[in-house]
């Protein structure tokens, strides 16, 4: 059949964790720039037809083919991984160590920031000609966008803060959601299904997405968008990141694994042998006369 259940697919989040801590470092980087840059792809093309259409919902129903890629092509994204390896390990009961499941993310996460740059870097310089053109008004549209995700939240103190980091958690809850669903079916179109719906869930309601954001505000800066690199980082790629991980470790991650792992077997406690106590002998007697 190819719906797999629930069962299943925790077998599967386990296979694929497990995968991906075996990964040598080199080969996350580069797998992490190509999930990067296929996310990068996959904005640039989303805002570029959000911007002609004029409806931000086309743009979104679009871009989960970035995402769909990224996850049928065994690259690496760290939000997926948020989900995935905490998850194993639990499962390995102090087997596979923390250091070794943050060393993990430490390399998909600089592979991710490599690939979306670098496509910042080659989009920017195609839309304005290698800076000889003025900016067009996809450029505008990411423009505002890049200062949308820093300025204003920094402009909000505490509680841009915390609306940001609400938002990642959301955002992480549905991208890691469609990693995990894609699980739950054995062939492309199940696959490319069950990950299309949670990833327009995500962008069409403006949720933050650190991987995403490694690509649009970097373009936004290089076109000219007043944001510094402090604000990107303290107020944006900081705290959407954790947020992130929030999402996708406790409400996807070890929510489905805890609440559909196999149960471990039951002990068979052989039936008790011992006899109870033999009832003390009564003793009869007549008294003496």
């Amino acid at each position: 059949m190819d719906y797999v259940k629930p069962l299943g697919v925790v077998e599967s989040m386990l296979a694929g964790g497990t995968t991906k801590l075996n990964v040598p470092p080199r080969h996350l980087v580069i797998r992490g720039m190509l999930a990067g840059a296929y996310l990068g792809i996959a904005t640039s093309m989303a805002v570029t037809v959000a911007v002609e259409t004029g409806s931000w919902i086309a743009g979104s129903l679009l871009f989960p083919f970035g995402l769909a890629l990224a996850i049928l092509l065994g690259t690496e994204i760290i939000t997926g991984s948020f989900a995935l390896l905490p998850c194993i390990a639990v499962a390995s009961r102090g087997q596979v160590s923390m250091s070794r499941v943050l060393a993990n993310w430490g390399w998909v996460f600089l592979g991710n920031l490599l690939g979306s740059m670098l496509y910042a870097l080659l989009f920017a310089l195609c839309i304005t000609t290698a800076w000889d053109n003025i900016v067009p008004p996809v450029g505008a549209k990411l423009i505002a966008i890049a200062e949308a995700k820093t300025n204003y939240y920094a402009a909000h103190g505490s509680a841009g803060m915390l609306t940001v980091f609400t938002k990642a958690i959301l955002c992480n809850w549905m991208v890691s959601l469609a990693v995990v669903a894609s699980y739950a079916s054995n062939s492309f179109s199940g696959k490319l299904l069950a990950i299309w719906g949670p990833t327009v869930l995500f962008f069409s309601q403006g949720f933050e997405h650190a991987v995403v954001n490694m690509f649009v505000i970097p373009v936004g800066m290089l076109l000219g968008a007043n944001v510094t690199v402090s604000t990107w980082w303290l107020w944006n790629q900081i705290p959407v990141t954790l947020g992130n991980l929030v999402g996708g470790m406790l409400f996807t991650g070890m929510a489905i694994y805890l609440t559909h792992r196999t149960p471990a077997p039951a002990v068979n406690l052989p039936v008790s042998t011992v006899q109870p106590p033999p009832a003390q002998a009564q003793h009869s007697y007549s008294p003496s006369f």
